[in-house]
C-alpha cells in the first residue's frame, strides 16, 4: 500500500491543522468554563456555535462522508488523519460535525434511509441544527452479542410498535437531540441476522423515557451524556424502518465499519496530545536535580509511547486502506485489529503522561483523566476487546486451516 496522503487530503490536512491551532484548542479554556459555570449543565456552550458557524464557513463541515452529495467526498484512507487531528480535542468534533454517535447515524441514512427519512432527519443533521443518539445496548442482556436482544419492534399495520429498555444511548442529553436509531427484534422466526431492525424515534414519541444519565467515571459528560432510556408501548410509522424490516444486522455492520476507523485515529490523536503534554511536562520540570526527562525509566517511557503510536496509527491507516480497496468485509480482521490497539496504546500512554504530571495528572485540569476514561471506555464500547480478538482469531485460524488442508 501507498502510505501518502492524497492532494486533497494534504490540503484538508492543513486547513483543519491551522483551525485547530488558530480556534479551536485556544477555545477550549472557555468552552469548559461556559459549560460548568451554568446551574443546568446540559446546554450549548455558546462558543461551540460561534465556531461550528466558523467551521462550516470555511469549509470543514462534514468530513467524515465519502459521498460528495452529503459530505467531503473523502475516502477512509483520506479522513483517517482529518479524525486524528480532530481527536486532539473533544470538543472538536461537533465543531467540524463530525462527532459520533451522529456521524454513525448520518452514514446510516445517507447510504440505506428514504428520501423521506433524509429529508426530515438527516438534512438537519448534516446542517448541525439537531443532534441524535443510538440505542442498542441493553442492560439485561451481554450486549457484545447483539444476537442476545429482547427489546422489540414489531409491525402492527402501518405502525411499529417499540418496548424494550436500552442504555449507553451516547448523546441523548444533548439539548438538541431530536431522535434516536433503535435496534429491536422484528421477527424471531427469520434466519439470525434477519431478525431485527432498524427504527427511527423521535425523542418526543410518547411512551419514550429517559429513566436516568450515567456516570462514567464520576462523570456525566454534558451536554452529550449517556442514557438509560425505556419505551414503552412507543408507536412511529413503518415508514420509520430503515431499508426495511429485517435488515438490522446488515446496516449495523455497514455502519461500524467506517466508525472504528474514525474512533481509532481520534484516540491515536488523544494519545499524541498527551504524549506532547508528557514531553513538555518531563522538559520543564525538575526533582533530584535532574530534569524529570532524564530521570530514571522516563526516557524509555517516552519512546516506547512512540513506537507504540507509530505503530497504531500505521495499523489503522492500513485498515482504511483496506476498506477503500477491498471493502469492509476484506478487512475485517483489521478493523478489529485496529478496535483492539488504538484505545490500549492511548490509554497507556496517557496513563504515562498523569504519572510524569504527578498530582496535576490526577486533576480535571489537565484534562488527562477526561482523556484516560476515554480510551478506557473505548476498549469496551463498539464490541469489547475479547469479542474482536475472537474474531481475528477465527479468520486466522481459517486462513491458516485453509493452507494446512485442514478444518479450522
Amino acid at each position: 500500500m501507498n502510505f501518502s496522503y492524497s492532494a486533497k487530503a494534504k490540503e484538508y490536512i492543513a486547513r483543519l491543522t491551522d483551525f485547530m491551532q488558530a480556534e479551536v484548542i485556544p477555545a477550549e479554556p472557555l468552552y469548559y468554563q461556559q459549560l460548568n459555570s451554568s446551574e443546568n449543565p446540559w446546554i450549548v456552550p455558546p462558543v461551540m456555535t460561534e465556531l461550528k458557524a466558523k467551521a462550516k464557513a470555511a469549509g470543514l463541515w462534514n468530513l467524515f462522508l465519502p459521498d460528495e452529495e452529503f459530505g467531503a467526498g473523502l475516502s477512509n484512507s483520506d479522513y483517517a488523519p482529518l479524525a486524528e487531528i480532530t481527536g486532539r480535542s473533544f470538543i472538536a468534533p461537533e465543531i467540524f460535525n463530525c462527532n459520533a454517535p451522529d456521524t454513525g447515524n448520518m452514514e446510516v441514512l445517507a447510504q440505506y434511509g428514504s428520501a423521506e427519512q433524509r429529508e426530515r432527519w438527516l438534512k438537519p443533521l448534516l446542517d448541525g441544527r439537531i443532534r441524535s443518539a443510538f440505542c442498542m445496548t441493553e442492560p439485561e442482556v451481554a450486549s457484545s452479542d447483539a444476537t442476545n436482544m429482547r427489546a422489540t419492534a414489531r409491525l402492527d399495520g402501518d405502525e411499529v410498535v417499540i418496548n424494550g429498555r436500552k442504555w449507553w444511548s451516547t448523546g441523548i442529553g444533548h439539548p438538541d437531540c431530536r431522535f434516536v436509531i433503535f435496534m429491536g427484534l422484528t421477527d424471531e422466526t427469520a434466519p439470525k441476522h434477519a431478525q431485527h431492525s432498524m427504527v427511527i424515534v423521535p425523542i418526543d414519541a410518547k411512551g419514550l423515557k429517559i429513566e436516568r444519565m450515567l456516570p462514567v467515571f464520576g462523570e456525566l459528560h454534558p451536554p452529550y451524556g449517556h442514557g438509560e432510556v425505556s419505551f414503552t408501548d412507543v408507536r412511529v410509522p413503518a415508514a420509520n424502518i430503515i431499508a426495511g424490516p429485517g435488515r438490522g444486522f446488515e446496516i449495523a455492520q455497514g455502519r461500524l465499519g467506517p466508525g472504528r476507523i474514525h474512533h481509532c485515529m481520534r484516540t491515536i490523536g488523544s494519545a499524541e496530545r498527551a504524549l506532547e503534554m508528557l514531553c513538555a511536562r518531563a522538559l520543564t520540570r525538575s526533582a533530584f536535580g535532574k530534569k524529570l526527562a532524564h530521570l530514571g525509566g522516563n526516557g524509555d517511557v517516552i519512546a516506547n509511547a512512540r513506537i507504540a503510536i507509530e505503530q497504531a496509527r500505521l495499523l489503522t491507516l492500513k485498515a482504511a486502506w483496506m476498506m477503500d480497496t477491498v471493502g469492509i468485509k476484506g478487512a475485517m480482521s483489521e478493523i478489529s485489529q485496529i478496535k483492539v490497539v488504538a484505545p490500549s496504546v492511548a490509554q497507556a500512554v496517557i496513563d504515562s503522561a498523569i504519572q510524569i504530571h504527578g498530582g496535576a495528572g490526577v486533576l480535571d485540569d489537565t484534562h488527562l483523566t477526561a482523556m484516560f476514561a476515554n480510551a478506557r471506555v473505548l476498549r469496551i464500547a463498539d464490541g469489547p476487546d475479547e469479542v474482536h480478538r475472537g474474531l481475528i482469531a477465527k479468520l486466522e485460524l481459517k486462513k491458516q486451516a485453509a493452507r494446512l488442508g485442514l478444518q479450522p
